[in-house]
């Protein structure tokens, strides 16, 4: 199931940053990646999204970057399916022409103590967390040219435990942290970038700012308040774009201070 358009940004105005190209953005029907769909289209890229639950909410964001001129197209792909992850990709790459960014967004967190988690948790966990962004970055990988950017998204977890009940959720975005560097030695000699953006406390559907983890963190941040995810798409965006072609392999935290 899909929706898109293929209305172009005013030709009057002046060149955006990410004009000409196409983005991926797994999981980018709401919160985190409803943000980074939204802030790269509005820096000139074509934009599909892929989303599970939330056709409605994917539908409006993609109501939104059309009503702004952008071009976007919303695909359903469950993440922790290979399959759907190939076909969302090919999708892409059949209604825009290609692709040049890849947004590994699409995450679930399960968890509880170590000694609680089921093991169909797990599985779940590994197969969208870990799994989905091989899956995505092999397929998309192979449609890059010199310039493509690949950013994943993490998490401050792996860096410092806030509280306890995540070792799973850790244990996934770890992994992702591994294979980013890893990545950037295979594809750098294609002049493709990996990097991963780790965001801390952020108010999003999972983690709401005023949830229950919100009291156990906010005393750590420096900045004293929670994330939006505006702040991380920016974060993000800045990956994405020409100047950042020497920014490749790293790690890069943005959690208002929580880990400093």
């Amino acid at each position: 199931m899909s929706t898109s358009t293929m209305s172009s940004t005013n030709p009057t105005g002046p060149k955006l940053p990410l004009a000409g190209k196409t983005a991926l953005v797994t999981g980018g029907s709401r919160s985190i990646g409803a943000a980074i769909a939204r802030r790269l289209a509005a820096d000139g890229a074509a934009v599909a999204l892929t989303y599970s639950t939330s056709p409605d909410k994917a539908a409006a964001v993609v109501n939104a970057i059309e009503s702004e001129g952008g071009r976007a197209l919303a695909i359903a792909a469950d993440a922790g399916q290979p399959e759907a992850v190939r076909a969302a990709v090919t999708e892409t790459v059949r209604a825009f022409g290609g692709i040049d960014i890849l947004i590994n967004n699409a995450g679930v967190a399960l968890g509880g103590p170590i000694g609680d988690i089921r093991f169909e948790d797990y599985e779940r966990m590994v197969a969208v967390n870990i799994t989905g962004v091989f899956v995505a970055t092999q397929e998309a990988s192979r449609h890059m040219k010199a310039g493509g950017r690949i950013v994943h998204i993490g998490s401050s977890m792996t860096r410092y435990a806030a509280f306890a009940g995540a070792s799973l959720y850790t244990l996934t975005k770890g992994a992702v942290a591994g294979f980013n560097r890893s990545l950037a030695r295979d594809l750098g000699p294609k002049g493709i970038t990996v990097n991963t953006v780790h965001p801390g406390p952020t108010d999003t559907d999972m983690n709401p700012d005023g949830g229950p983890v919100s009291q156990i963190v906010l005393p750590g941040m420096a900045v004293g308040r929670y994330g939006q995810p505006g702040e991380i798409a920016s974060v993000v965006a800045f990956l994405a774009r020409p100047e950042a072609g020497f920014v490749t392999g790293a790690d890069i935290v943005a959690d208002g201070g929580l880990t400093a």
